[in-house]
């Protein structure tokens, strides 16, 4: 059994346990169940029981883990639990929470609380709170915590040992010190390992790492997920226009940002929210999803305008009503696939203008072979149903033109919403599926009206 059915599965059983204890009112077998979860495992199932049960599971989650729990479920959800605490139990949650979380959840702190959590910070930490909230949250600066370990490049390893012991602590997940030189600027990293293992004589100059730039900080969180992920990162320095050491990102956060492009992309094909709580009021789904039920509705209409253009041909030849949703349907599907590949190149950074036809000749050539094989199959069959070679050209003619025409949109849409600075996973698909729509009735009824018909 692959790992994420298993992980499937272990939520299944934990989220049964939960349900079958809050129906019983056997509380006191929760705690210590919650308790041996982590703060993502508990804001997970969180997420997955309804509102009136979520309030009893959160009393019952232990007040060290409030804080991080907080910052693992979805925005909607979030502001629920903030308003179930006291200002003592607010204010309890942000103790202790790194600095790039706190930047996090500050934003849905009441102002109260904020006011009184920034009074009991002392002003440094106060100072990198500030250093940190400057920058937009889906950036590297909104990202980074600036809890770095610097060393100078002239130093040697030895020297540098003997200052960490003096330190007698490291900040999470430090796996390499920052070298900079005496005005702050980036000159690379120093792991840990060739710390420990090399010859302490050595300067840290003659064994840093300077392959690794430093990430600008106003890069947006897709691209430094990438550059996370193109060299195995673990941490990374993010530095100014200067060149000068800001902070760093560790790879917990940028597991974060691929989870929450993953959740996006998904939850945007169906124009959703993925802040979206699962469990939220009926009205409240109900007025977001009519808004493109709605959008939806005005594309249909259009295209049942084109079929409306071909009513007398449609009541002279009922094939061509029976066989029209076949043309429509073939170009939809193919075109979505090209419309998948294309978000997933455009967001992996892979496509862009300058590669765009080139990938288009790709597409095309792709489509003229499925519209020509899928053109034989279901003329063929359209042969035996309706024993009418006219229409089984006809109807394999359509299926190339609308194949062609969904590689050709598929292609297009995309980058035209990108320079238009639309996201094309949120709206891509509706028009997509316009166009093959369109396009498919109109090239299947045209032609027949023109040759079957006198």
């Amino acid at each position: 059994m692959s790992e994420p059915a298993v992980k499937t599965d272990i939520l299944e059983e934990r989220l049964a346990s939960l349900n079958a204890a809050l129906e019983s009112g056997r509380m006191r077998r929760l705690k210590p169940m919650l308790a041996s979860l982590s703060p993502a495992e508990i804001a997970l199932l969180l997420e997955s029981v309804p509102r009136a049960k979520r309030e009893v599971v959160w009393a019952l989650v232990p007040d060290e883990d409030h804080g991080e729990t907080l910052l693992h479920v979805n925005d909607e959800v979030r502001a629920e639990l903030i308003d179930s605490l006291d200002r003592e139990a607010l204010l309890a949650a942000t103790e202790g929470l790194p600095i790039d979380d706190l930047a996090d959840l500050i934003e849905d702190l009441p102002e109260q609380v904020t006011r009184e959590m920034l009074r009991s910070m002392d002003a440094q930490n106060r100072e990198r709170l500030k250093v940190v909230m400057a920058y937009a949250p889906d950036s590297a600066g909104g990202l980074m915590n600036n809890d770095t370990v610097t060393v100078r490049p002239d130093v040697s390893l030895d020297v540098v040992s003997r200052y960490l012991k003096q330190r007698t602590w490291l900040p999470d997940d430090t796996e390499s010190l920052f070298v900079v030189s005496r005005y702050g600027r980036y000159l690379g990293m120093l792991s840990l390992a060739k710390l420990v293992t090399l010859d302490p004589e050595r300067d840290v100059s003659e064994v840093m790492n300077t392959d690794i730039d430093g990430l600008p900080v106003d890069m947006p969180a897709a691209q430094v997920a990438k550059r996370f992920q193109d060299l195995d990162l673990v941490s990374a320095p993010v530095v100014d226009s200067e060149g000068a050491l800001l902070g760093r990102i560790t790879i917990d956060d940028v597991v974060d940002v691929i989870r929450d492009e993953a959740e996006h992309s998904i939850m945007s094909l169906a124009g959703l929210d993925e802040e979206e709580d699962v469990f939220a009021p009926i009205m409240r789904s109900a007025r977001r999803r009519a808004i493109w039920l709605g959008t939806n509705l005005a594309t249909a209409f259009l295209a049942s305008e084109v079929v409306g253009l071909f009513s007398d041909a449609l009541s002279q030849l009922v094939a061509l009503a029976v066989l029209m949703p076949i043309v429509a349907s073939m170009g939809g599907i193919g075109g979505s696939q090209t419309l998948t590949l294309m978000i997933r190149g455009l967001s992996l950074g892979q496509i862009g203008f300058s590669n765009a036809r080139a990938l288009l000749l790709k597409e095309l050539a792709v489509a003229l072979i499925n519209g020509i094989l899928w053109g034989i199959v279901v003329g063929g069959v359209a042969l035996v149903w309706f024993d009418n070679m006219g229409l089984a050209i006809i109807i394999a003619v359509a299926l190339i033109i609308n194949h062609l025409n969904a590689a050709i949109t598929g292609v297009a849409i995309p980058l035209a919403m990108k320079k238009m600075g639309i996201d094309p996973a949120l709206a891509g698909s509706v028009v997509l599926t316009t166009f093959t729509d369109v396009i498919g009735f109109a090239s299947f009824l045209g032609l027949g009206t023109l040759f079957l018909l006198h």
